[in-house]
């Protein structure tokens, strides 16, 4: 793949990734990372995949709403790199809408010809 086809299919799994998102898709979501995926939030410990999907699990009964705009994206051969803005709505079911905006810094890794997020640190708040 040339850079241009790799960053193409790097932006359509952030779409992706938000649709499912939107839609509480945790399966196509979990398609997405790789087995040893690790996430890094404000305030508690680095996770892996479980743990993201068990907390998916508890978030059934809340609407997500948003939209990311990647604002750097570097390929380098089989690992990439994003800056991602997010700005997101997130509503319990009859509860208040909690808007939180922010952004991630993403590590990829090309796995069999697809590419997978890998490492993920995230600053929404």
């Amino acid at each position: 793949m040339n850079t241009n086809t790799d960053e193409q299919a790097i932006r359509e799994l952030i779409d992706t990734w938000m649709r499912a998102s939107r839609a509480g898709d945790t399966a196509t979501v979990l398609t997405l990372m790789t087995d040893d995926v690790v996430f890094m939030v404000p305030g508690r410990e680095p996770f892996g995949k479980e743990a993201f999907a068990s907390s998916s699990q508890s978030m059934k009964n809340v609407t997500i709403d948003g939209h990311a705009s990647i604002v750097e994206l570097q390929v380098l051969g089989d690992w990439a790199y994003l800056r991602n803005h997010l700005d997101l709505t997130m509503t319990p079911a009859g509860g208040t809408p909690v808007h939180r905006t922010g952004y991630t810094l993403t590590i990829l890794r090309k796995v069999d010809g697809r590419w997978l997020l890998t490492r993920d640190a995230n600053l929404v708040g």
